[in-house]
């Protein structure tokens, strides 16, 4: 599984601290969830995928 959260906010043209106020963590965190060094929590997952204009599928992108 990869995450797909950094593309996603630079094809948006967002800022990554304008998503990070927006679910109340920080850029630190938000980076976190980038790397798959942590996983997004259901709830900040679907307000992101909102953000976005994305399913919460969008998110990650899955190896079969």
């Amino acid at each position: 599984m990869k995450s797909r959260v950094g593309e996603l906010i630079k094809g948006k043209g967002l800022r990554k601290a304008f998503i990070a106020e927006q679910l109340g963590i920080t850029v630190r965190q938000l980076r976190k969830y980038e790397t798959m060094e942590a996983l997004i929590p259901m709830d900040k997952a679907f307000k992101l995928s909102r953000l976005l204009g994305v399913k919460v599928d969008d998110l990650y992108e899955y190896d079969e």
